[in-house]
């Protein structure tokens, strides 16, 4: 008769496996990939996009100011109307930077006559850095403290300040 080996007969017992080990690193390479991450500011200059349309417009409205800013390798061109009658030219400067200053004054200007006009088409025809479009649009949209105050009278009558000039800037041509 055959005995069984006594080795065989006893049971190790499961041992279970530590996972606490495992579960601290892991968190804490967890902790230092979140505190080294770099969360950056994103900022973001709205713009609408163009729309055409067949349709006549009402005939009781009165003409559009279609205010245009053509901008070129050389001059930025303000126009208006349909079509297109240009208002002012701003050429380069001596240091290559566009008139900026001139540019808002006489936007500033128009803005007192067509208080209620918010809307500007920028036309960029040559290549621009992304610092001109931005010191453009800038120009265009923001009414800085030194500026005169601009007053409008709300549907109540109230007399409230104008807090931008042209903040609804169109792109034109981005294909071209």
């Amino acid at each position: 008769m055959l005995r069984v080996p006594t080795s065989r007969k006893r049971k190790k017992p499961d041992e279970k496996l530590n996972l606490v080990p495992i579960m601290d690193s892991v968190f804490i390479f967890i902790f230092f990939l979140l505190m080294s991450a770099s969360f950056l500011k994103i900022y973001e200059i709205g713009s609408d996009v163009p729309i055409v349309s067949d349709a006549e417009p009402p005939k009781d409205q009165k003409d559009p100011l279609a205010l245009t800013l053509v901008v070129d390798v050389n001059e930025i061109t303000l126009s208006r109307g349909i079509p297109s009658r240009p208002i002012q030219t701003f050429k380069r400067q001596a240091d290559g930077s566009y008139n900026f200053e001139e540019l808002h004054a006489v936007l500033i200007n128009l803005k007192k006559q067509y208080i209620d006009e918010d809307t500007i088409i920028f036309e960029p025809v040559g290549d621009l850095t992304y610092e001109e479009i931005v010191k453009i649009m800038d120009a265009v949209r923001m009414i800085n403290k030194t500026d005169e105050a601009i007053f409008k009278t709300n549907k109540d009558g109230i007399d409230e300040k104008v807090k931008n000039l042209f903040s609804k800037i169109i792109f034109s041509n981005l294909m071209s």
